[in-house]
């Protein structure tokens, strides 16, 4: 292409967002420092265009004209102070989404995912999957996710890159166990939490004549088909993953498997009731017992929805606290949340609860809850994660954020990640008071007399990430969140649909 014509559509582009701003030539030109003549001949293509103006441009009209690809990192602009108002409904749970996507390994036939989440941790597992011959594709107009696995999986191929990028490529042991006598998988990656052993993984799927050992960055993995459970699965950490890769092996394994010190948190819950969908028998679902009677084989076509997220619901509640903001908070699981809301009404936070109602999967209970402005004093005790149904580990770095808007000092203790909580000082940016006392606690110190704006590189860990989005909603000025991977990675749209609250977030890129 030549210059000329690359001038002239860069000035057409240019001429539109003048429009759709609503501006004439003369108002760009006053805003740019120009004449209008000189206005006229960029959109007309005739005027060379130096980077720095370009950039002057589209900051004014707030668009992007001009990207060497789209690889570098996307930043946000908030401008804060603003209260929220409306209802917002919760998406679909991410965590759900992932181990759903690891579990359609199992079934020969296709399976269905329906309003699954369209996140960056998704878009990276379909990336897998697909490299390995399985044929993904959203739906037409849905965010519905067709998967269609191929007569043999082609591991050879496996995107390695896109499986460094997320931890969930662990949870294919479970399913490719019964698929290979050998195989390799990458070392899995995602969040910089800190290190997450793999021991409790591998330990688990001993059972099933699973050996790992780990080699030049990849997972080498034996199956000895003679090996078998010959008695209960006692699982040394009662974790999500972990459950759902003993319930992966245990699905295609045709006799009886005890699975003991299991989680019971949500997603482990929809993978249950879609293990059941395809025809596997599980007892004890919600309970530290599962009880799964697997199959020798899976070939159904299969349709699921998995139960909205209680992460992100209560993400939400904490916009509306720190923003002092009367927000409903639509299709809530509100039995993942009552620890949570049992923890804030300690707190005096004032909320109303709608009568509850069935998630899309038909087992998972939600509510509607309003959360109404509210003075708040900090709690008597420390605040901690506890397995399900304790307070959620992911739901924690909220209650600093919250803390932070009441009266007192509060304690949080993150005992799970060995580096988290360091990620929450980041607050002291945004004018929080937050001192760490070591790698696992930090004293949160409110009533935070003023949110200040600021610039921010967003933490690696994506709920501290969020955190720090929060904050800046509640500070008056202009804000950036610089390279928001990590958040899109369990976030969908979380800037647009807290503009249609009544939040001002522009989302750009650097020229």
């Amino acid at each position: 292409m030549t210059e000329s014509s690359y001038l002239t559509r860069i000035g057409t582009l240019i001429r539109d967002a003048r429009r759709h701003q609503g501006l004439t030539q003369n108002e760009l030109a006053d805003k740019l420092g120009t004449s209008q003549s000189a206005v006229a001949r960029i959109e007309q293509g005739r005027q060379n265009l130096s980077l720095e103006m370009l950039a002057r441009v589209g900051e004014t009209l707030g668009s992007e004209f001009v990207s060497l690809g789209h690889s570098g990192p996307q930043h946000l602009r908030i401008e804060g102070g603003k209260k929220l108002s409306g209802s917002i409904p919760v998406k679909t749970s991410k965590n759900a989404a992932v181990g759903l996507l690891c579990a359609a390994l199992l079934n020969k036939g296709r399976t269905t995912l329906r309003n699954l989440a369209r996140i960056e941790e998704v878009n990276r597992i379909i990336e897998v999957l697909t490299s390995m011959g399985v044929k993904v594709r959203w739906l037409p107009d849905s965010s519905d996710l067709e998967i269609i696995p191929p007569a043999e999986l082609d591991l050879a191929a496996i995107d390695v890159a896109a499986a460094r990028r997320t931890r969930t490529v662990i949870m294919f042991l479970g399913p490719l166990l019964h698929q290979f006598d050998t195989f390799s998988l990458p070392y899995a990656g995602g969040c910089d939490l800190g290190t997450r052993t793999v021991e409790p993984h591998l330990t688990a799927l001993k059972a099933f004549g699973l050996d790992v050992t780990a080699t030049h960055g990849f997972y080498e993995a034996k199956v000895d088909r003679t090996v078998h459970p010959e008695k209960a699965i006692v699982l040394t950490e009662r974790g999500d993953t972990v459950t759902e890769n003993a319930l992966f092996a245990a699905a295609l394994n045709p006799g009886t498997t005890i699975i003991r010190n299991a989680s019971s948190n949500y997603m482990v819950q929809d993978v249950c009731f879609f293990l059941q969908e395809l025809g596997v028998e599980i007892e004890g679902v919600g309970t530290t017992t599962l009880k799964v009677t697997g199959l020798e084989s899976i070939d159904v076509d299969v349709e699921y929805a998995p139960s909205e997220d209680p992460i992100e619901a209560m993400s939400l509640i904490a916009a509306a606290v720190v923003t002092e903001s009367s927000i409903t908070i639509e299709r809530a699981p509100i039995e993942f949340l009552e620890i949570e809301m049992a923890t804030l009404e300690g707190m005096g936070l004032q909320y109303e609860l709608s009568e509850e109602y069935l998630a899309k999967n038909g087992r998972t209970r939600l509510a509607d809850i309003t959360i109404l402005p509210s003075d708040l004093t900090a709690p008597i005790d420390k605040i901690a994660p506890m397995p399900f149904p304790g307070l959620n580990i992911d739901n924690l770095p909220f209650f600093a954020l919250i803390a932070a808007c009441a009266e007192g000092t509060t304690m949080i203790h993150d005992w799970v990640y060995e580096n988290r909580a360091i990620y929450l000082t980041e607050l002291t940016k945004v004018g929080g008071t937050v001192q760490l006392l070591d790698p696992h606690r930090v004293m949160i110190t409110g009533k935070t007399p003023k949110w200040r704006p600021a610039e921010v590189m967003c933490p690696p860990a994506l709920r501290p990430g969020v955190v720090v989005l929060l904050a800046m909603l509640a500070a008056n000025g202009t804000s950036v969140l610089r390279n928001v991977y990590v958040i899109n990675r369990g976030y969908e749209d979380l800037a647009e649909r807290l503009n249609a609250l009544g939040a001002t977030i522009e989302i750009f890129r650097d020229i």
